[in-house]
C-alpha cells in the first residue's frame, strides 16, 4: 500500500477513535470536558484550511480510485473475452493479475470512501451531541430559575379574580344569612 493509502487509513482508524468516544455515554460535565478539548484546535483557522486540504486530497485519491476501479474492470472483461476466445494460460496467469490489481484498486476505494463518508458522519454526530448538552443546560436552568414575573395583564386578572373571590364570599355569607332568617320568620308562621 502507498504511503498515502497508509496516511488514510490512520485518519479512518483516528475518526473510528473519535467516533466512539463521542458515542460513548459519559456524564454531562465529562461530555462537554470532551467536547471543548476536541474543539479547541478546530476554532484554529489554520488548522480547518489544513483539515480541508486534507479532505480534499481524500476526495481526490477517492475519485482516482473510483476511475482506477472502472478501468481495471474494463480490462478485466477484455482479459475474460480472450480466454473464452480461446487464448492459452499467459492470458490466465494476465487475468489474476488483472485481479489483484481490481482488489487494490476496490480496496482503495473503500478505504477512502469511507474515510470521507465518517468525516461526515462526525461532523453530525459532534453538531448533535453539542446540540443536545445545550439543550440539556437550557432545561436544567429553566428548572432551578425562580417563576418569571408576572406580566402586567396577569396582574390585573389575578386582581380580577381576587375581586372575584370577595364578591363570592359576601354572596355566600349574604345566602347564609337570608336562609337563616327564613328560617326564623317561617319558625314563626308555624306557631301562629
Amino acid at each position: 500500500m502507498a504511503l498515502y493509502y497508509n496516511l488514510v487509513f490512520i485518519l479512518l482508524a483516528v475518526e473510528m477513535i473519535f467516533f466512539g468516544v463521542l458515542s460513548l455515554p459519559y456524564p454531562r460535565r465529562v461530555r462537554r470536558t470532551i467536547l471543548r478539548a476536541v474543539s479547541a484546535p478546530f476554532r484554529n483557522e489554520q488548522f480547518q484550511i489544513a483539515i480541508k486540504c486534507i479532505l480534499g486530497f481524500v476526495l481526490v485519491l477517492f475519485i482516482d480510485s473510483v476511475n482506477r476501479v472502472y478501468a481495471v474492470t474494463s480490462e478485466l472483461h477484455s482479459a475474460t473475452g480472450a480466454i473464452s476466445s480461446g487464448g492459452g494460460a499467459a492470458v490466465v496467469n494476465d487475468r489474476s493479475e488483472i485481479q489483484a490489481r481490481r482488489f487494490y484498486a476496490q480496496r482503495n476505494m473503500y478505504l477512502c470512501g469511507f474515510t470521507l463518508f465518517l468525516t461526515f458522519i462526525l461532523t453530525r454526530t459532534y453538531n448533535l451531541v453539542a446540540e443536545l448538552i445545550a439543550t440539556k443546560d437550557k432545561v436544567d436552568d429553566l428548572k432551578t430559575a425562580p417563576a418569571p414575573k408576572d406580566s402586567s395583564e396577569v396582574a390585573k386578572l389575578k386582581k380580577i379574580l381576587a375581586q372575584k373571590d370577595e364578591d363570592l364570599e359576601i354572596l355566600k355569607s349574604q345566602a347564609k344569612n337570608l336562609s337563616g332568617e327564613y328560617a326564623t320568620v317561617s319558625e314563626v308562621k308555624v306557631r301562629k
